[in-house]
């Protein structure tokens, strides 16, 4: 008797388990979710606050790169 009695409550303790684990995943797809639109958020404010000051530098670094690559 106390072997089926442990047995339903292993089996109880697996469905609850499974259930937790579905709960999580969908928690932890949804916060992924709202921290990459928060990112694009930023990403857009970003680039209309300081778009002028990051062209001009990315100007410089390439101009760097094309010449500085020939010289060792």
């Amino acid at each position: 008797m106390g072997s089926v009695v442990s047995a339903i409550g292993r089996g109880i303790n697996a469905i609850i388990s499974a259930i937790a684990n579905v709960i999580l995943t969908i928690v932890s797809a949804i916060t992924y979710i709202i921290v990459a639109i928060f990112d694009v958020i930023t990403d857009i404010l970003c680039c209309r606050c300081f778009g002028s000051r990051r062209r001009k530098m990315r100007s410089g670094k390439t101009r760097y790169r094309r010449y500085g690559s020939s010289r060792y």
